[in-house]
């Protein structure tokens, strides 16, 4: 029989489970408890700590004798108990993957509250969720299910906002949804549960990443009114304000003044980078790619191709339709070959990638970049984002030649 090759062998995600530990693990008063086997264990709490989490992470021992012999619930059991002794501990996450999914974990076996603690089974299995991102949805729909407050009356002007977002945006949000007239804004994925039970009362939410499909699908099948998008690039900020305003049935007269306001701040900032020129792939796996591309492409830089590791969702239809319209190819649930492939067919001035993207176009001479530590890691929302952005952008596109000269330089004649 002929062997046929794969084109396509590494899809561009970490394992799935670490999107939820990176949202449990940031939780006031947690400690997770990580059901998975010695292999998953290391490396999931290597990268959980790596990025900053600063919780501890507990976890049964998980080996063929635990799964074959059938105590793995007893094992979890007696787990959940040994942290629940930690009076300091308010909530558990038990988090299951693949192993433990596949032996199967019945949620009616646990219990709901282990001493001064809420029990709460979070599942992320690999291949059932195909992204870190689309896990971070998991755990946050179901923190919403188990602690949303969705009884008690709503807050008519109150407005969740749905998505990871840098700290001085969340500042700039706020700032000016109260300028329109929002009294309360809660952002999830959140540090505390009483957060997420906030949530559960606003009027409605605003998914700022096109991702949280079941998290979105959970606040609409509760009464909550929806506003996609989100305030990136000049004419988006405009628009996202007055959708606020709408959905939360404010004065339109205001709103429409805050929206042009703020739309011509983010206007100026990008005529403040007109002649910047150059050819840029954007290639993350983070899931809040094509915003940015739609801001670079405003800016007047060309973005022949974007990829992201996450699939085409109805949240994320808007800027799709744009961007293909304005002759950017977009690749959904992406593997590295192909992000490669682009590399060789644009020869671009600039990549802002994946690691292992960064280093196939540094060693071609090309300038390039990590994407989440460089674009997730600033501010990327109003004026502000784009002034940061933009200028970070085009900083490295004038110094695209020193990457040139270097591998000239490491170059063997």
């Amino acid at each position: 029989m002929k062997k046929t090759s794969c084109p396509n062998l590494h899809p561009q995600s970490m394992c799935p489970a670490f999107g939820g530990l990176r949202v449990l693990t940031r939780i006031e008063g947690a400690r997770v408890c990580l059901v998975a086997d010695q292999g998953c264990l290391y490396g999931l709490t290597f990268v959980s700590h790596f990025y900053a989490a600063r919780r501890s992470i507990v976890s049964p021992e998980l080996m063929n004798v635990q799964i074959s012999g059938g105590t793995m619930i007893d094992d979890v059991r007696a787990a959940i108990a040994e942290i629940a002794s930690d009076p300091s501990v308010t909530f558990i996450p038990v988090v299951s993957t693949c192993v433990a999914e596949t032996a199967g974990i019945a949620e009616e076996l646990l219990p709901d509250e282990a001493g001064n603690a809420k029990v709460a089974l979070v599942r992320l299995p690999a291949f059932q969720i195909k992204t870190h991102p689309e896990a971070k949805d998991v755990t946050v729909a179901t923190l919403m299910k188990r602690f949303g407050d969705f009884d008690s009356p709503k807050r008519e002007k109150s407005l969740v906002l749905v998505g990871e977002i840098f700290p001085v945006d969340a500042m700039t949000i706020g700032s000016v949804l109260q300028r329109i007239g929002v009294e309360s804004v809660v952002s999830i994925p959140a540090a505390g549960l009483e957060d997420y039970a906030e949530a559960g009362r606003a009027a409605a939410c605003a998914a700022l990443h096109p991702f949280y499909e079941r998290t979105v699908g959970l606040l609409r099948e509760k009464g909550m009114r929806i506003v996609s998008g989100n305030p990136v690039g000049a004419q988006a900020t405009g628009q996202w304000i007055e959708r606020v305003g709408q959905a939360l049935d404010l004065d339109m007269d205001v709103v429409r003044a805050v929206a042009a306001e703020e739309q011509a701040k983010a206007a100026g900032v990008i005529a403040g980078f007109e002649g910047l020129s150059g050819k840029v792939i954007v290639a993350g796996y983070e899931g809040n790619e094509l915003p940015v591309v739609r801001l670079l492409l405003e800016a007047g830089l060309d973005v022949p191709y974007a990829s992201t590791s996450v699939a085409r969702t109805p949240l994320g239809e808007e800027d799709h339709q744009l961007l293909s319209m304005l002759g950017t190819e977009i690749r959904y649930r992406k593997y590295l070959e192909e992000d490669m492939q682009a590399v060789v067919e644009h020869d671009p001035d600039l990549v802002i990638g994946t690691t292992s993207l960064d280093s196939f176009a540094k060693e071609r001479g090309i300038a390039a970049i990590y994407y989440t530590n460089n674009i997730s890691s600033r501010p990327l929302f109003f004026a502000a984002g784009a002034a940061t952005v933009l200028g970070m952008v085009a900083g490295l596109l004038k110094r695209k030649d020193a990457f040139r000269k270097m591998k000239e330089y490491f170059t063997l004649p």
